[in-house]
C-alpha cells in the first residue's frame, strides 16, 4: 500500500460518488470489471474526472478500503459514547457493532471472495497489507480507552488493542461464531486482562 491511506472524503465533490459506485460494482461484477471508463459512464463524469479524483486502479482500492474503515470507527467510536463509565461494556458494544457491520458489507463481500480467486489483488488490503489500516484502528482505540484510565498503559495497553484489533479482523474474513458470541468473548478476555468483573460475564453461551 502507499504511504497513507486516503482520507476518504478528501478530494473533490466527485470522489465520494466515484468510491461508492467502485464498491457496489465490485460487489455487483467483481474488482477485475472495475474500470475508470465504467466508473466515469456511472457516476456521470468525464474518466479524466475520475482519474484527477482517484489516480490509479491501486489507489482506487486503497480509497474503497479506507471509506470503510472509516464507517467502521464510527460505530466503534459511537459504541465507547454508549459507555463513558464501562470499558468492558464498550469493547462488547464496539466489537458486536463492528461485526454485525461487516456481516452485510458489500466490499468485505467482494474482498472475502478474493480467496476463491474472483480478485486477488484485493486480498492483501485487509490481510498481508493491512498494517496501515491496523495501525489507524489501533491508535484510534488507545486513545479512546486511555480515557477510561485502565490499571496499565503503554506497551501492555498496546498488547491488549493489539490482540483485539486482530482478532476483530480475522473474524471480519471468517467468522467462527455470531457477532455477539465472538464480541462477548472478546469482553471477557479484556476483562480478565484489565482485572475487573464482566457483568454478565459470557451472556450469549
Amino acid at each position: 500500500m502507499s504511504a497513507a491511506l486516503p482520507a476518504p472524503l478528501e478530494g473533490g465533490q466527485h470522489r465520494r460518488p466515484i468510491i461508492t459506485a467502485a464498491i457496489e460494482l465490485t460487489a455487483r461484477s467483481g474488482w477485475p470489471s472495475v474500470t475508470m471508463a465504467r466508473l466515469a459512464e456511472v457516476v456521470g463524469v468525464s474518466r479524466q474526472t475520475v482519474y484527477n479524483e482517484i489516480g490509479s486502479k491501486a489507489a482506487l482500492a486503497e480509497a474503497m478500503v479506507a471509506h470503510e474503515l472509516d464507517r467502521f470507527l464510527t460505530v466503534v467510536g459511537a459504541a465507547f459514547d454508549r459507555h463513558e463509565d464501562d470499558l468492558v461494556e464498550a469493547i462488547y458494544d464496539a466489537v458486536r457493532a463492528v461485526l454485525e457491520l461487516a456481516d452485510d458489507n458489500l466490499l468485505l463481500r467482494a474482498i472475502a471472495s478474493a480467496s476463491h480467486g474472483t480478485a486477488p489483488e484485493l486480498l492483501p488490503l485487509l490481510t498481508t497489507d493491512a498494517g496501515l489500516l491496523l495501525t489507524q484502528a489501533k491508535a484510534m482505540l488507545t486513545e479512546r480507552v486511555a480515557a477510561y484510565r485502565p490499571p496499565f498503559s503503554g506497551e501492555r495497553l498496546g498488547v491488549l488493542i493489539d490482540l483485539v484489533v486482530r482478532t476483530v479482523l480475522s473474524h471480519v474474513m471468517q467468522p467462527s461464531d455470531t457477532p455477539a458470541r465472538t464480541a462477548d468473548a472478546l469482553a471477557w478476555v479484556a476483562a480478565r486482562v484489565l482485572g475487573v468483573d464482566a457483568t454478565p460475564p459470557l451472556r450469549h453461551r
